[in-house]
């Protein structure tokens, strides 16, 4: 794991100086996640194929760099995040877990001191990109140790990667070139609109407290109540991006 993280720190470090391609970032990325679930093959549970456990970590390392465009945004969700996880993994007695994701907690804690809005210091994407490869891992590897199912472990992440998702399948059907810089993410709208970093970032903060605090609520809950947990999600989900993409018509229409 720790040769993994290095070495997405050191591509994403050359990128920031000579900038490197996105198919020669995309290749490294999924070489270093192959290497990781060659050398550990229990990061992801074994009802996963290897593919699909290759895809979901190379996409939770792009869409964690995608979404890492607003102050205190990236370093907020892996707070609420891993502050989760931290928290069911001490409860189900996974001391050594509990402990790796309270790590990830304190030093993003520490970063968002200085990158709150106005920010003074910057994560980059050596930071993003393995934050996003952390997560991945912490949703797999806890849904193999049973301590939180895996698509609970989405609901915890989901102000990421339903915004991501959305907007990256968006601009595919629309034929974009979706490797260039945009500012069609849900949080950059409400940016754009008026609301500015501060305001925009606290109203993530609050959407990341009320998943978060749901899928804690639902991991104790049967099946049925946990599909449910997270059709109401899905359903709110669909009302917010509404609700933005209204406003955000409503605003260009006044100007």
């Amino acid at each position: 794991s720790m040769g993994a993280i290095l070495t997405l720190v050191a591509v994403a470090l050359i990128d920031d100086h000579y900038h490197i391609a996105a198919s020669l970032r995309l290749l490294a990325q999924t070489s270093v996640v192959a290497l990781l679930l060659f050398f550990d093959p229990a990061v992801g549970p074994v009802s996963l194929t290897w593919l699909t456990l290759l895809l979901c970590l190379v996409w939770g390392i792009n869409l964690y760099n995608f979404m890492d465009g607003m102050d205190g945004f990236a370093g907020g969700m892996a707070v609420f995040g891993f502050g989760t996880y931290a928290l069911l993994a001490w409860q189900a007695g996974h001391v050594e877990f509990a402990l790796g994701c309270a790590i990830i907690v304190a030093a993003c804690s520490g970063f968002l001191l200085f990158n709150f809005p106005p920010a003074r210091l910057f994560m980059g994407d050596a930071g993003s990109t393995v934050l996003g490869l952390l997560a991945g891992v912490v949703i797999l590897k806890a849904h193999s140790e049973a301590i939180l199912p895996f698509w609970l472990g989405m609901l915890v992440f989901s102000p990421f990667i339903v915004d991501a998702s959305v907007t990256i399948t968006t601009r595919l059907l629309r034929g974009e070139r979706v490797w260039l810089a945009h500012k069609s993410h849900y949080y950059q709208r409400l940016v754009e609109s008026g609301w500015g970093h501060r305001k925009t970032v606290l109203a993530e903060y609050a959407l990341m407290a009320g998943c978060c605090a749901s899928a804690i609520l639902a991991a104790s809950l049967p099946l049925a109540g946990q599909i449910s947990v997270l059709g109401t999600w899905t359903v709110l989900y669909v009302l917010l991006m509404w609700a933005i993409h209204s406003y955000q018509r409503t605003r260009e229409q006044g100007t």
